[in-house]
């Protein structure tokens, strides 16, 4: 394709991006509500849908107040895993686009666009960790540890033979754009602390447009591949999105036990989330809007790549 002809199109744009990304346009501040012991009587820290051991009758008997502060644990520790993401993961996959990295030649408004999603990015890390930093002053949250899920993310990565790192910075990045805005799009739903949701559907906002731009990006790179390239990139994929569902384990111990909960309890609490069917539950739901740009991109017109994601459980055949 010409030069001229991705001149004429919309294609791998963010539009007038200037005017319309929210963390930039609108001067939100972000500070806890005043009235915030209020609004924790009918409102909650996290969606109880992302949270879903918060239903277990152990905690329910606990009571209320033991709930909030579970779910004040799992909000900074999203927040943190955001902020960590954003700079490590994301804008990494960026600068390979904007930088040609990749294998394939990469159209000038597509570098464009990258630059500018970059931005976003520091923006959506800069206000996760502000809104992070409160919460975790506010309940004397310690145990902010490195997100588990980062590193094994980066394992990818090292596991990489130095020629196909950039496919597989790339990867990372088109997984994670496509998972996290539709469960934005599902936190802004709630009933939560009006900060936390004023923050989390201004950041919704941004990344329904950088989804929908790794998505093309994602398109335009599996045309161009060679078969070799596919197959490499099919089994990343593979391991990718199941990585980002694993849940942390240690962490969520250790967040049980820091309201009370015992090691038998705690287990008792999280079980739910270790049964063998679990993972490939998550990832059918929270992956669907990455498989959909897979689909649209003709990925699993191959019958090799069906088969390589159904037998893991997470399509139907």
């Amino acid at each position: 394709m010409s030069g001229s002809t991705f001149l004429q199109t919309p294609r791998y744009t963010l539009g007038d991006w200037d005017n319309k990304a929210t963390v930039r346009v609108r001067k939100n501040d972000y500070r806890l509500p005043d009235d915030l012991e209020q609004q924790l009587t009918s409102r909650d820290w996290f969606p109880p849908a992302f949270i879903p051991y918060i239903e277990h009758p152990l905690i329910g008997r606990a009571g209320r107040s033991i709930a909030q502060r579970l779910a004040a644990n799992h909000l900074v520790y999203f927040l943190d895993y955001t902020t960590v993401l954003e700079h490590q993961v994301v804008n990494r996959a960026v600068e390979i686009i904007v930088h040609g990295d990749l294998a394939v030649t990469i159209p000038r408004q597509m570098k464009t666009a990258a630059l500018q999603l970059y931005t976003d990015e520091g923006y959506h890390a800069l206000f996760s960790n502000e809104v992070a930093e409160q919460i975790a002053a506010l309940y004397d949250i310690r145990d902010r540890p490195f997100p588990r899920r980062i590193d094994r993310l980066l394992g990818v990565i090292e596991a990489a033979s130095p020629a196909d790192r950039s496919l597989a910075w790339f990867l990372l990045g088109f997984v994670s754009e496509t998972i996290i805005a539709k469960e934005l799009l599902a936190i802004t739903r709630e009933s939560l602390v009006s900060t936390v949701y004023r923050m989390l559907s201004n950041h919704l906002e941004d990344e329904a447009r950088h989804s929908r731009y790794f998505s093309e990006v994602f398109q335009y790179l599996w045309a161009a591949m060679a078969s070799t390239q596919r197959d490499l990139a099919a089994r990343m994929l593979l391991e990718i999105i199941g990585l980002y569902f694993e849940p942390d384990v240690p962490w969520l111990m250790r967040s049980l036990a820091s309201v009370g909960f015992d090691e038998q309890s705690s287990q008792r609490i999280i079980a739910g989330l270790r049964q063998p069917d679990a993972h490939a539950r998550r990832i059918r739901s929270g992956a669907a809007s990455t498989f959909a740009a897979m689909r649209k991109a003709s990925f699993f017109d191959s019958e090799h790549n069906r088969r390589l994601f159904s037998q893991a459980g997470f399509i139907d055949d």
